[in-house]
């Protein structure tokens, strides 16, 4: 049995992982082939192009590398539609892979979404190209199976991966321990995001949040988590930048422990804050675009809530602070709120365990079934127009 699969970030290969992992679990001999991160390739699958290549946020910056991006998706078409795999399995990476899909849809090969883009949230329309895309849509959370499920779009809710793997009540003073941070301290995570755009209007801001916190709370230890060196070195600029003397303690990877160890966590929009919602932390939810992305943005945007935690519990649980409003006084002033009430922060913890609870679904092999029910119904047709 062959895959095509493509993802374009560090959590879609953490999803195509799992994916991966699942149905070699069923069958050995599966092959895959597309795009993929490095924990795909430790799983053997084949990646034409790297990642890195397709990891751009924002409108404006995806217009500036439309010719690569176009000329890749171009040459994965040709490709598959010359070596047809079972399925095609998109993963995450909306606009790249609900285009790819779709043309390779229209030649005959069954494609699967694995991870909805927030059509929920902004430009609906584009239903009508994913229902012609797809043959599945892979949801992770409920409100989304809801949201094609009224559309007529074929799709299964498999919850979260993470809800899988992450404990209900993660060992903080473990995590302190690993980390080597002092047990007397309060702890503030930082986590400006894994692509290098985010880091670019992320990174000034939070360091200067956290000094504006230090000022005024000296017992605050501050860790920050960088995706790979290349964000490290970024944001080592970006200190050296504001002077170089707050006293932060820099990780390459390690997210998880780093977040588990924090006491309260500043994050960039995103994966991450369903990590640190299932890791029960209270957080600040900030994120910066371009000028022209946010207008763009802003203006299409059909939700009044857009970090994870606020949209799966349908009310505002955490601080979002975007665009203008993410500033250093504004982050800092929701940081040290957290400090001042602690019932705040019990508060969180009950409504991120009884959410936890509603996305733990064993989600790699309710994606794995899914997928392997569609290309066995593929074979089943096959077969019938041979033998019938």
């Amino acid at each position: 049995m062959r895959f095509g699969i493509v993802v374009g970030e560090a959590s879609g290969d953490l999803l195509g992982a799992g994916l991966v992992a699942a149905i070699k679990q069923k069958y050995p001999d599966a092959s895959f082939e597309g795009i993929a991160g490095p924990l795909m390739e430790k799983l053997g699958v084949r990646s034409i192009y790297p990642m890195e290549r397709l990891a751009v946020m924002g409108i404006v910056e995806i217009l500036g590398r439309y010719r690569e991006l176009s000329n890749i998706r171009k040459n994965l078409i040709s490709h598959f539609i010359h070596n047809p795999p079972d399925v095609f399995i998109g993963v995450d990476a909306p606009e790249f892979n609900i285009h790819l899909a779709q043309k390779l849809r229209e030649a005959g090969i069954k494609t699967v979404q694995y991870v909805s883009p927030q059509v929920w949230a902004w430009r609906q329309y584009r239903v009508k190209k994913i229902a012609k895309a797809v043959d599945l849509m892979l949801t992770l959370f409920p409100f989304e199976e809801e949201f094609y499920a009224a559309r007529a779009v074929a799709v299964k809710c498999v919850g979260h991966p993470l809800a899988d793997v992450i404990a209900t009540h993660p060992d903080k003073n473990a995590a302190r321990e690993n980390l080597k941070i002092p047990g007397d301290k309060e702890v503030v995570a930082f986590l400006p995001g894994s692509r290098g755009v985010e880091v670019h209007y992320l990174a000034e801001v939070f360091i200067q949040a956290a000094q504006w916190c230090l000022d005024r709370r000296p017992n605050l230890f501050f860790i920050a988590p960088l995706a790979n060196e290349a964000r490290r070195k970024q944001f080592e600029h970006a200190l050296h930048r504001q002077g170089g003397t707050l006293p932060i303690k820099l990780v390459t990877g390690n997210a998880r422990e780093v977040m588990t160890a924090a006491d309260v966590v500043v994050l960039a929009s995103g994966t991450a804050t369903l990590e640190g919602l299932l890791l029960k932390k209270p957080m600040v939810v900030a994120y910066r675009l371009s000028q022209t992305s946010y207008f763009i943005f802003k203006f299409l945007s059909q939700v009044s809530h857009y970090a994870l935690p606020n949209l799966l519990a349908g009310k505002s649980l955490v601080p979002e602070l975007i665009q203008h409003n993410a500033t250093p006084e504004k982050i800092g002033s929701a940081v040290l709120e957290y400090f001042r009430h602690p019932e705040k922060m019990a508060f969180l913890q009950q409504e991120f365990e009884a959410i936890h609870a509603t996305l733990r679904k064993n989600a790699s092999y309710q994606a794995a079934d899914a997928v392997l029910q569609l290309a066995q119904r593929n074979s089943n047709a096959t077969n019938q127009l041979q033998f019938g």
